[in-house]
């Protein structure tokens, strides 16, 4: 095996941390602070070096994130705990039953709820060992899902890395696309005289099980996480330190939340 000069392999380490960073900021922060131009020179160099030196490269790669891998078909795997569907409910009443029978099972007077916005994506479980994105899992019937990891690279706002690299976490949430992109994929689709989709929500599942990874990146679709797996491990009590551990370790939540008392709160 040639060996490969230290100062290579501290340079490729370095473009990783950048550009890694510069994702964050600019897709799940919303505040980039280098063009897009100075962005794609950092790549540039990432993927040449890449090129030279392909004993480099990781599966944490940035240089990963563009697709490309086609698949025969995604593998089953196990959760590590079922991963429930939300319930939903357009009545008041039962929404103050639901408050009624929170409060009596923990034999409280009134609870404090964190309420946010539901998006209509698709539900994902991402697992991350020593801070690295090892595997993204969908929720299939809670008990099995598949296994689309090369898919969910794809999603700009997900990080291959952590914020926090020892961390070992397991965390859940919804990938989706934006109106606009659903809006540009579908005028792309009459053009090219395709079916189009019926909505985001199936468009973005109909993303996500296509075996070509590269399809996938052409598609912008963007993520929120809202679920901690085991919190106590990571000394969370409440949904609301939840929200605030995964914004600490790199993930986009959804900005539309807010800590209530009571149920008059939500209604």
């Amino acid at each position: 095996m040639r060996k490969i000069p230290e100062k290579v392999i501290e340079e490729v380490e370095k473009l990783r941390e950048e550009i890694e960073y510069h994702n964050y900021r600019y897709y799940v922060l919303n505040d980039p602070v280098i063009t897009d131009e100075e962005f794609d020179k950092l790549m540039k160099r990432l993927i040449d070096l890449e090129k030279k030196y392909p004993e480099l490269i990781t599966p944490d790669s940035p240089t990963q994130r563009v697709g490309g891998k086609v698949l025969d078909g995604f593998k089953t795997v196990r959760h590590s705990e079922r991963m429930l569907s939300l319930d939903n409910t357009y009545s008041e009443e039962e929404v103050r039953k639901f408050d009624e029978r929170i409060r009596k099972n923990l034999k409280l007077e009134i609870v404090e709820y964190t309420t946010e916005l539901k998006i209509d994506g698709v539900a994902v479980a991402l697992r991350y060992e020593d801070g690295k994105l090892v595997m993204g899992i969908t929720r299939g019937d809670g008990i099995v899902g598949e296994d689309i990891t090369q898919n969910v690279k794809t999603v700009r706002s997900i990080p291959l890395r952590l914020r926090k690299n020892n961390i070992s976490v397991e965390v859940r949430g919804e990938i989706y696309m934006s109106k606009e992109e659903f809006k540009r994929i579908n005028d792309e689709r009459m053009e090219e005289g395709l079916p189009l989709f019926a909505n985001p929500r199936n468009a973005t599942a109909g993303t996500l099980r296509q075996l070509d990874s590269s399809v996938v990146a052409k598609r912008k679709l963007d993520s929120f996480m809202y679920y901690v797996v085991n919190p106590g491990r990571y000394g969370l009590r409440k949904q609301s330190e939840a929200l605030e551990f995964l914004k600490e370790i790199g993930f986009k939540v959804n900005p539309n939340y807010e800590v209530v008392e009571g149920v008059d709160g939500i209604v």
